[in-house]
C-alpha cells in the first residue's frame, strides 16, 4: 500500500513539475520513481537509530560520485542501496518484490514518451567583431524569425578581439533558418554562426 501511494505521490509531483517548466525525461523519472524508494528505506530504518545513522551516511555519498552521472542513474543507486538494506535487514522477500516493482517502473517509463518534450529550441552560436555592439543588434531578426530569444553568454576569443554570443531560439519556422543564418551574416561581418539542437546532457540533477 505504501509503495502504490509513493509513486502515485511521485507521478503527481512529476507531472506537476513539469507543467511549463523545461525540464529532462531523466530527471522526472527519477521524481516519479524516489519517494517510493525513500518511503521503502524510512520503513526499514524506522525505530532503529544504528541504522539510520548509517543509511544517511551511506545515501550522502551517492551525489559526490567520481564519476558525473544523470538523474535515472543516482535513482537507480538509490534504488540498488535500498534493496540491499532491506535484504540485509532480513526481509528477503520483500526486497525481491521491491527490486522487482521498480525495475519493471523504471523499465516501462524508459520505453514511454514520458517525460519526453519535442521543444524547438535551438542554440544559436553568433561570432561579433570586438567593436560590434551587441546589445540590440540582432533584436529586429530576432523578433522576425523566432517566438522567443534570449542571451545565454557572452565571451571573448581570439585574444579578445573577438566575441561569442550563444543564444537559446525557438523559430517561428524551421524552413526559415538559412535566410535568418543570411541576414545574420550581413550584421556579424560574415564571421561564424552556428545553430544546433539543445542536447540532454548527463548534468541534470
Amino acid at each position: 500500500m505504501v509503495l502504490c501511494i509513493s509513486l502515485l505521490i511521485g507521478a503527481f509531483l512529476a507531472a506537476t513539475y513539469s507543467y511549463r517548466n523545461r525540464t529532462t525525461k531523466s530527471f522526472l523519472i527519477t521524481l516519479f520513481t524516489l519517494p517510493a524508494i525513500v518511503a521503502v528505506v524510512i520503513m526499514m530504518v524506522n525505530g532503529n537509530i544504528g541504522a539510520g545513522i548509517a543509511v544517511a551516511g551511506a545515501f550522502s555519498l551517492v551525489r559526490f560520485r567520481s564519476a558525473p552521472g544523470t538523474a535515472k542513474e543516482i535513482s537507480i543507486i538509490f534504488l540498488a542501496m535500498a534493496t540491499g538494506l532491506i535484504s540485509g535487514m532480513g526481509y528477503l522477500t520483500l526486497a525481491v518484490l521491491f527490486a522487482m516493482i521498480l525495475g519493471c517502473v523504471f523499465a516501462v517509463l524508459n520505453l514511454s514518451n514520458f517525460g519526453e518534450t519535442k521543444s524547438s529550441v535551438k542554440l544559436l552560436k553568433i561570432t561579433i567583431p570586438e567593436d560590434l555592439n551587441y546589445t540590440d543588434q540582432f533584436d529586429d531578426l530576432f523578433e522576425k524569425y523566432t517566438l522567443s530569444h534570449s542571451l545565454l553568454d557572452v565571451k571573448t576569443t581570439n585574444m579578445g578581439s573577438l566575441f561569442k554570443l550563444s543564444y537559446n531560439i525557438e523559430l517561428k519556422d524551421d524552413s526559415q533558418e538559412k535566410k535568418m543564418i543570411d541576414e545574420l551574416r550581413c550584421r556579424n561581418c560574415n564571421l561564424e554562426i552556428a545553430i544546433s539542437r539543445q542536447m540532454e546532457t548527463g548534468y541534470d540533477l
